[in-house]
């Protein structure tokens, strides 16, 4: 387990989210100082049912060493075609069964949270995963219920059943995104099971991922949407620092482009306008009217040109 994953210092986990920690995202942030990755969730029907879209929802960066692979499932057998089709593809380090996902559709077809309703069938997953996979670890990403918190009774499933490692978002299914996490479920999670567990939830700064760290006892923290417009998060906490250089964050911008028109072509600079909208929040002078040049730019080489001289240090609003 040690030569994947090194659990003896902190681990810095970015979380799947769907449509943003793609591979681009997700090979900028490993590259600034993530120590593991996870795909977006990729429902194990469509892999069964060999959909190109899910496939090369698969696929990895270079940098992405060790990589997981999260998938999504209710059904035991289309479960373990799903990891057999996985088990034939190079670089996949890890499979991990989404069981927290609170979205109505994936939830009506009985995958993510909704296996927390039934965690006889959760456990069978888990364990069918870990008997078919040819990948070196098994995770699972939980909630601590569906609508009642059950978190140690969750948690003690989930290592019965040979996952190596648990990654904990301190919400119930009812609680969706914005009720207060419970970080005393994760700390009682950690003190009560002998597998390693990643904390999650609402871990926005470099400050509160240190104290999620300090309070929970956790191995590692998971961090999602705290990561975007904000991925050098990874870069401060890998290297303890508070501040980060603007010139720093330029590089990891352009470095971000860069690999989004690698990955997508030339409408890789349509598809990061939204990223440029969220990046340009962050306290730049005309941000406003660089959103709306963005808006009307699909020409790469243009944008490029454009975020290198509005994310200059001098354009922000209050100097380091």
């Amino acid at each position: 387990m040690s030569q994947i994953l090194d659990f003896s210092k902190p681990l810095y986990v970015l979380a799947p989210l769907a449509g943003l920690t793609d591979l681009p995202f997700r090979s900028v942030v490993k590259k600034f100082g993530a120590d593991l990755t996870v795909s977006e969730m990729i429902s194990s029907n469509a892999l069964v049912h060999n959909s190109k879209k899910s496939l090369k929802m698969v696929e990895k960066s270079p940098f992405e060493t060790p990589y997981s692979v999260q998938i999504a499932g209710s059904d035991e057998l289309i479960v373990k075609g799903a990891v057999e089709i996985l088990n034939e593809i190079d670089g996949i380090d890890i499979i991990d069964l989404n069981c927290g996902c609170p979205v109505p559709k994936i939830v009506s077809h009985g995958s993510g949270s909704s296996l927390l309703q039934d965690l006889d069938k959760m456990g069978k997953i888990i364990k069918t995963i870990k008997e078919t996979s040819k990948k070196s670890m098994t995770s699972v990403k939980i909630r601590i219920g569906f609508q009642e918190k059950r978190p140690i009774e969750i948690a003690k499933v989930c290592e019965a059943n040979g996952a190596d490692f648990i990654a904990v978002h301190g919400r119930t299914r009812a609680g969706k995104f914005k009720s207060e996490v419970d970080y005393d479920a994760i700390r009682q999670i950690k003190s009560t099971v002998s597998i390693p567990v990643i904390a999650n939830g609402d871990i926005t700064s470099y400050e509160k991922a240190q104290w999620v760290l300090d309070f929970t006892e956790a191995d590692g923290v998971m961090i999602g949407r705290g990561a975007v417009g904000n991925p050098w998060i990874f870069y401060q906490l890998k290297h303890g620092e508070k501040d980060i250089d603007p010139l720093l964050k330029k590089e990891i911008i352009l470095e971000h482009f860069d690999q989004m028109i690698k990955f997508y072509g030339d409408y890789g600079a349509v598809l990061f306008r939204k990223h440029l909208h969220t990046y340009s929040k962050a306290g730049y002078r005309g941000a406003s009217e660089f959103r709306d040049r963005v808006n009307r730019i699909s020409e790469p080489a243009q944008m490029r040109e454009l975020i290198d001289i509005f994310f200059n240090p001098e354009n922000l609003l209050t100097k380091l």
